[in-house]
């Protein structure tokens, strides 16, 4: 008998973590500088004038990390490399011991049965081509094709499923106009448009990439941070309306990977700060991929307003909420974000590569800790993400973030999104209550 959310067969589980978020060793080992670790020199960047420069240290307790991975279940892992620990200046000469880490780090991966999901670029450009002009001027593009292809050839061997991007919006908009993120710029629509175009062309350079040297097996995809829009009621009308608000605020980026072009309505409003681009710049972003993955955490409700034009709802003051303030609590979301992407880009196979919740968590107590808040949002999150397996949407896994807690961009240390609590003092991991109910969730291939 099939018990009630069971998930199909070969339903991807894993977790995921991100290089800045948890190596540390900052400057170790020949590694150049990344515009997080500038930025974290900057007074009143971040909270707390916290700094990655140790985070999690997991540059030197990797092993011992990925025993407890193991401990808990974790057969898939989704990491990301550092650049500037693979090219200190973004380019030219590659740091040896950088690719030898790596090395080091995929080997302990295999040894404990977790198979690797690797990133290519997870927000930590180098400094030095930041000095350059950064995502602002077509020079990172070559730079990043050099990179993607110095670091497919080394690993190739041993990984098998590449991500090119991660939230393509976190590193150009809210990095050049204004939203808090590295190097935290105001440079205006024009520079962020074509911030958003080189960002694409260095997706399609890293599915080049993959497929001229990834190796037989070799699958690849982007990782994408879409406005997921729910429809207020389940109502033809506000359907409608949410898909078309969807298409909005979303198409800059999924319209050129997967149709090769930039939709008319975003040129249109964009005007004389509409990006530019070259011959064969589209051909390239719109590379065909194996998967898209979606970091879906909240969402936004619309309904269809006067002559049906799509009207979003506000959230209420009171409205549930993590303590990310930006973390509204919107588990539909990982419903309707697969369902558009299938219905309008035609994604023919979707992993979510991050969903989770953002506490100011306490410190364990007698070695446990009890975060059930964190626990109940992401089942409610898998429920609707059950519901659209069932409706045969192309789901194929699922990543918690995170496993540790780690260092959060600009929230610094205090904002805690991991199952695994971590003592950034001592470096003592604590798994949570969260982390020993996915483990039963892994292991049944079932909500618990």
């Amino acid at each position: 008998m099939k018990l009630p959310y069971t998930f199909p067969k070969k339903f991807v589980w894993g977790a995921a973590m991100a290089a800045t978020q948890i190596e540390g060793a900052a400057f170790e080992d020949g590694k150049g500088e990344s515009i997080w670790d500038r930025f974290g020199k900057t007074p009143g960047k971040i909270h707390n004038n916290d700094t990655p420069i140790v985070a999690c240290d997991h540059y030197h307790r990797y092993k011992s990390d990925f025993a407890l991975m193991r401990k808990l279940g974790v057969k898939h892992y989704r990491l990301s490399i550092a650049w500037p620990r693979i090219l200190p200046q973004g380019r030219g000469a590659v740091n040896s011991k950088g690719v030898d880490f790596y090395h080091r780090l995929i080997d302990s991966m295999l040894e404990h049965g977790i198979t690797p999901w690797v990133t290519m670029f997870h927000w930590d450009l180098p400094q030095a081509l930041e000095d350059e002009g950064g995502w602002r001027v077509r020079g990172v593009t070559d730079a990043f094709s050099e990179y993607a292809d110095t670091i497919v050839r080394a690993y190739s061997d041993r990984v098998k499923n590449w991500i090119t991007l991660n939230e393509i919006l976190c590193f150009t908009e809210k990095a050049y106009g204004g939203g808090g993120k590295a190097p935290d710029t105001n440079d205006g629509a024009r520079v962020v448009n074509q911030t958003y175009h080189h960002a694409i062309l260095c997706h399609g350079h890293g599915v080049h990439a993959v497929r001229e040297h990834g190796g037989r097996g070799a699958r690849v995809g982007l990782t994408d941070n879409s406005h997921v829009t729910i429809p207020l009621m389940e109502t033809t009308e506000d359907i409608a309306a949410a898909r078309k608000e969807f298409i909005r605020l979303n198409s800059r980026i999924l319209e050129p990977i997967y149709h090769g072009r930039y939709p008319a309505e975003y040129l249109r409003s964009a005007g004389a700060d509409r990006p530019t681009w070259e011959k064969g710049d589209l051909d390239l972003a719109s590379l065909p991929t194996d998967f898209l993955g979606m970091n879906i955490y909240t969402g936004g409700f619309v309904r269809a307003g006067r002559r049906n034009v799509p009207e979003t709802i506000p959230f209420t003051a009171n409205y549930p909420r993590a303590d990310a303030p930006w973390l509204h609590l919107v588990p539909e979301a990982l419903y309707w974000g697969p369902r558009w992407v299938k219905e309008i880009y035609g994604v023919k196979s979707i992993y979510i590569t991050e969903n989770g919740a953002g506490y100011n968590d306490e410190p364990p107590v007698g070695g446990e800790l009890f975060d059930l808040h964190r626990r109940n949002y992401v089942r409610a999150c898998l429920k609707e993400l059950h519901r659209a397996i069932e409706e045969e949407l192309p789901v194929n896994g699922y990543f918690l973030w995170s496993f540790l807690d780690n260092f959060e961009w600009e929230e610094g240390y205090s904002r805690r999104f991991g199952s695994v609590y971590t003592d950034f003092t001592t470096q003592l991991r604590t798994p949570k209550l969260s982390a020993h109910w996915y483990q039963r969730v892994m292991a049944e291939n079932r909500l618990i």
